[in-house]
């Protein structure tokens, strides 16, 4: 039976946690874990995000959930432990990432009793912010025959964790500087290269003026100073 999903306003449902836990990896203790099991008849399961009814889980960092158990039945339902794993929202087969296996040890729930187990994960620090799957089991044996029923198959939201600003929006606001500091030096190039011809057209101005004042003094008091004086004189007449 696939588990049912409440939030944080309805987590009176869940009783108090039983049961010591261990942490453990994908290793060879946690194979019997890593199986394909059906689910008991007479088990049901709850799944809470203690004040996080969006679902939110950042990369890299520890977010817990709490799975409730109740026994509505079976003489004895003994919790083995919990397993996850994220996936694609648009394909279960592929796999993003195998989540941690904790173990349960000395949990078992009488007839008629809910029990409440918590689990905490982590997913990759250098997993891409998005939506992804989570979709988490919980093993259990009834009179020395294991199962396991789903307790969660959703959407979480995995963002980046901790910092005012993400990986992206320093990578685009460095960018931005970079680009900046190039039409920067663009625009003083181009002032530098109008600055210089500006220069160059006063000099061959100034450079003319000093010439025909020289050529006026050396042909004064010839002949050739005179006779231009003279065609000057005229043609103001």
């Amino acid at each position: 039976m696939l588990g049912s999903q409440v939030d944080d306003d309805h987590s009176s449902l869940v009783d108090d946690v039983v049961g010591e836990h261990s942490d453990s990896g994908a290793d060879e203790d946690d194979q019997d874990l890593d199986i394909n099991l059906t689910s008991a008849p007479g088990v049901e399961t709850v799944c809470v995000f203690p004040r996080n009814s969006a679902r939110v889980v950042p990369a890299g960092e520890e977010t817990e959930l709490l799975v409730a158990l109740k026994n509505d039945g079976k003489p004895t339902v003994g919790v083995m432990g919990i397993r996850a794993s994220v996936h694609l929202p648009y394909d279960h087969k592929l796999l993003v990432q195998n989540l941690t296996t904790m173990r349960y040890n000395n949990a078992s729930i009488p007839t008629s009793v809910q029990a409440t187990f918590p689990y905490v994960f982590a997913v990759s620090q250098y997993l891409q912010p998005g939506a992804f799957d989570l979709v988490g089991y919980v093993i259990y044996d009834v009179e020395g025959k294991p199962y396991q029923s789903v307790f969660y198959n959703g959407t979480i939201e995995v963002v980046e964790s901790g910092g005012l600003l993400s990986g992206e929006s320093v990578f685009l606001i460095t960018l931005g500087i970079a680009l900046l500091l190039l039409l920067g030096l663009w625009a003083y190039s181009q002032v530098q290269r109008l600055t210089k011809k500006t220069k160059k057209v006063s000099k061959v101005e100034v450079g003319t003026r000093s010439t025909d004042a020289s050529m006026d003094e050396w042909l004064e008091g010839t002949h050739l100073a005179k006779s231009l004086s003279g065609k000057s004189k005229s043609k103001k007449n």
